[in-house]
């Protein structure tokens, strides 16, 4: 313990000083969400016409740092893997960068070195008595970082979580520490309306006692949570665990037991929500927080029977492609994890995937379910994996339909107002 200890405080000192070991060209791995170190962020931005051609690489930036600036950006420069609030106004400006990927993958990406790795800034927990901290906030693609990078540098913050699973750094691989006391950044469920309460209920409707949950994030994913307070036995394995899957805890409904994978565990690899959630997961020995290669791997996740995904979807054509994170050409999110489980769930024994979304857009002049996407949107998942496709008029089951088939199943469930010239653009192509 006290050897630990002497490392520890031979480490630790201000983000000024753990920045000398940031170099010009270095590419800066940081976590998802609130896993990013709020105080290493701002003392990089502080600095950054210090350095040149740095570049910060993230999934689901939340906080807009002062290096989010246009003028400074041959200093200092985003990388997004998953366009957040942060982030999104300068990828669709043109001048933040974005590299396109599967979340499942990029841990792969880093360990081949297709994205860099020279330093990694991340939140952690408090030391532990053997020398441990828990990157318990975001493991993702942080831990494969940590084993390529030149330098780690922690945030260490009483308040992250320490969690069991694989997201354990030694004092021995870290080369500086800060500390810091702030509140971990809260983020609060969606605002949930007649339409996302309706495509809940279709969804939860459909998923049965002793399932094993994946949810995303948003106001419909939050939906079907609300509508499966009822159920029994359920188990949790997804990539991010928030307040949804706390309140299902809570009541009784998710008790891992009927898991036939993992069994008694719940698994995920980033956490976004709030303080009751962080301080839930501290040393909780239901929950395990493991790499995204993972948890998001197809053939890892689909080992779980009865696997239940939920994702949503901007808009979908009548072949089944999903287009979830661009307007056309203008960028809005990224693949996320979405691909990742909608494999998953297909080859899990009992498994259903589905893909959410409203009906129309802009107060219904505009329908989601379109013939053809539109020119220069970036497809998510494609027509081959999509199965079940679930608006607020029903569910669209695709998966072994021909093309007029799916179509006619897709039409089924658009908003009445655009049947019409659905099925007129479908005859005509």
């Amino acid at each position: 313990m006290n050897n630990v200890r002497e490392i520890y405080q031979s480490k630790l000192g201000s983000a000024t000083d753990a920045l000398k070991l940031v170099r010009d060209g270095d590419f800066i791995i940081v976590p998802s969400g609130v896993g990013e170190p709020p105080q290493l962020l701002t003392a990089l931005s502080e600095h950054r016409t210090n350095f040149r051609d740095v570049k910060v690489g993230q999934i689901l930036a939340l906080r807009k740092y002062g290096y989010f600036d246009a003028s400074t950006v041959q200093h200092v420069r985003h990388v997004a893997f998953f366009f957040g609030p942060a982030s999104r106004p300068g990828g669709q400006a043109g001048w933040i960068d974005f590299l396109p990927n599967y979340f499942g993958e990029i841990p792969r990406l880093i360990e081949q070195n297709n994205i860099p790795a020279d330093v990694v800034f991340s939140m952690a927990s408090p030391m532990d008595e053997h020398g441990y901290f828990a990157l318990s906030l975001g493991t993702d693609y942080t831990m494969a970082a940590v084993a390529k990078a030149r330098s780690v540098i922690l945030e260490v913050n009483a308040n992250v979580p320490f969690t069991h699973g694989q997201c354990h750094v030694h004092i021995s691989q870290v080369s500086a520490l800060i500390e810091s006391s702030d509140a971990i950044l809260e983020v609060g469920l969606p605002v949930i309306g007649p339409v996302q309460a309706a495509i809940g209920k279709y969804v939860a409707e459909m998923i049965g006692d002793g399932a094993t949950l994946q949810i995303g994030y948003g106001a419909i994913p939050d939906a079907v949570v609300i509508q499966l307070a009822e159920k029994h036995d359920l188990g949790v394995h997804t990539e991010m665990i928030g307040d949804g899957i706390l309140s299902l805890v809570s009541c009784g409904a998710v008790t891992n037991q009927k898991k036939n994978f993992h069994k008694g565990k719940m698994l995920a690899t980033f956490a976004l929500g709030s303080q009751k959630l962080y301080r839930f997961m501290h040393h909780n020995p239901q929950l395990e927080m493991h790499p995204v290669s993972y948890t998001n791997d197809p053939a890892i996740a689909g080992q779980n029977d009865n696997l239940m995904t939920i994702n949503a979807s901007l808009q979908i054509d009548l072949l089944g492609q999903c287009g979830s994170e661009s307007l056309g050409n203008c960028p809005y999110s990224g693949t996320g994890g979405q691909s990742d489980f909608v494999r998953a769930a297909n080859r899990s024994k009992g498994g259903k995937s589905f893909i959410v979304l409203p009906s129309t857009a802009k107060n219904d002049t505009i329908s989601r379910i379109v013939p053809a996407l539109a020119n220069g949107t970036h497809i998510s998942t494609s027509k081959n994996d999509v199965n079940y496709v679930v608006t607020e008029f029903g569910v669209a089951q695709l998966r072994g339909k021909t093309y007029r088939q799916r179509a006619e199943e897709l039409i089924s469930i658009a908003h009445p107002n655009f049947r019409g010239e659905l099925r007129a653009a479908l005859n005509k192509m």
